[in-house]
């Protein structure tokens, strides 16, 4: 019986409808995708960065057998903060600070390459043409075009959630955040093409995570700087919930912090070019 410290809002609700037991699907090396009955979850240190979807706990992580028991009892449970209505000009000048402290966040990675005016590295040569255009049909409120942009970047890059995803993720967590009442039904509509397409376009893990974030619903350093932006505040505070989440992965957090800049001020890059590149 596995001990769990924290745990978020769709995990605690996926363990309670499964009993505690889940079956192990990707076991990583600091952490472990689980199944809980249809709904996926992931088995963390408690160290972890939070998300709906984490289970965190101070034991091993490690997948020595395909179920596992976990008890939840007395844990923490964690859902997004909402974010506060805010103006879209708001958020732009907060995005354009984030840009502008850019070099401090340190080597970018992955679609984040876009951000320095550099271009992404080997396998996502492909991938700045698409991403552009889905910033570009996030700035003109182009629910439809978004659609067939984000299409183009589904299952784009390597790991279980490949940048391409992240992205896309991004931006369409970005329009829950800026579409006005009047473009809400669109870019849900949207939202949903999208999900239905990464169906076929992406490995299943992704398809899910992806999915929360066209819900709104992310990592938790994700939340708190679209709380910073929300409410104009500090530039420093911005910075330090940025440097949160792009420690994400690999490049997954650069990834989604491109799309999220993207979705929110059509930002894909200015120049100039000279900040350090990893891929």
């Amino acid at each position: 019986m596995i001990r769990v410290r924290a745990i978020g809002c769709t995990a605690r609700a996926a363990l309670e409808a499964s009993g505690g037991a889940a079956r192990v699907l990707a076991p990583l090396s600091a952490s472990v995708y689980l199944a809980a009955g249809d709904a996926l979850v992931w088995l963390g240190p408690a160290e972890a960065v939070l998300h709906p979807r984490a289970i965190l706990t101070d034991a091993p992580v490690r997948a020595a057998q395909d179920r596992l028991a976990l008890d939840w009892t007395g844990a923490r449970c964690w859902a997004p903060e909402p974010t506060p209505p805010a103006a879209r000009a708001t958020l732009a000048t907060g995005c354009r600070a984030l840009l502008a402290a850019l070099p401090s966040l340190g080597p970018v990675a992955g679609l984040g390459a876009l951000l320095a005016g550099a271009a992404p590295g080997f396998p996502l040569e492909r991938a700045a043409p698409r991403a552009r255009a889905l910033a570009r049909a996030c700035a003109a409120d182009d629910a439809e075009g978004a659609v067939d942009a984000a299409t183009a970047l589904l299952g784009l890059g390597p790991g279980l959630t490949p940048s391409g995803d992240d992205y896309v993720g991004g931006a369409f967590f970005a329009r829950t955040l800026v579409a006005g009442a009047d473009a809400r039904a669109r870019w849900a509509r949207a939202a949903a093409a999208v999900r239905e397409r990464a169906r076929s376009r992406t490995h299943p893990i992704s398809a899910a995570l992806l999915g929360d974030l066209l819900d709104g619903r992310g990592w938790a350093p994700l939340h708190d700087l679209a709380r910073a932006l929300a409410r104009g505040a500090p530039p420093a505070t911005a910075l330090a919930a940025a440097q949160g989440l792009v420690r994400l992965g690999h490049s997954s957090g650069w990834d989604l912090l491109a799309g999220l800049l993207g979705g929110i001020s059509g930002i894909p890059a200015p120049a100039p070019s000279r900040v350090p590149l990893v891929v």
